[in-house]
This record gives C-alpha cells, sequence and structure tokens, in this order.
C-alpha cells in the first residue's frame, strides 16, 4: 500500500484538439445523403403496399360491379369488333 506514494510524478495528459465545425456544404451533403437514405428506406415500405392496396382495389371494384377481367375483356373484344365493321363499311352510317 505505501509502495503506490512513491511512485513518482503522473505523466501529462494529451489532450485533443477541438473537433471542427463542418462547412456549410459538408453539412449540405450530410443532409443530403441522409435524405436520400431516408427516402430509399421509406420507398422499400411505400411501394408495395402501394401495389397490394390497388390490385385490392381492383379486385374489390370487379367484385363490386359483379364482373371478372376476363368478362370485361371480352366485352372490350366485342366492341373493338363492332368498331372495326362500323369503319370498313362507310355506307351503313345512315
Amino acid at each position: 500500500m505505501t509502495d503506490n506514494l512513491h511512485e513518482g510524478p503522473l505523466s501529462p495528459v494529451t489532450q485533443q484538439a477541438p473537433s471542427r465545425k463542418p462547412t456549410w456544404r459538408e453539412e449540405r451533403r450530410l443532409r443530403r445523403r441522409r435524405r436520400k437514405r431516408g427516402e430509399e428506406i421509406l420507398a422499400w415500405f411505400l411501394v408495395p403496399v402501394i401495389c397490394v392496396g390497388i390490385y385490392l382495389g381492383v379486385s374489390a371494384s370487379f367484385s363490386f360491379f359483379g364482373t371478372s377481367p376476363g368478362q370485361v375483356w371480352d366485352q372490350l373484344m366485342q366492341v373493338k369488333t363492332m368498331m372495326e365493321k362500323r369503319s370498313s363499311n362507310p355506307g351503313a352510317r345512315g
């Protein structure tokens, strides 16, 4: 216990230089990098949610009107053939 008293003087502590403040360009670069990273993370969550929402909305509207995509496609093809017949026969316009 007494041998601690006779060790000698303490070595001086080196002080670190104070950190310098980043310039306005560096701060802007950091803010931009953080914003882009945040937008990427947000996009990874929002894009699938939006796609699933669109799918559920379309399927809900089909079920609300009591139809299916196949029936809508067949009806569109019927309208297309009617329009083609009408445009190929100019004397039938009345």
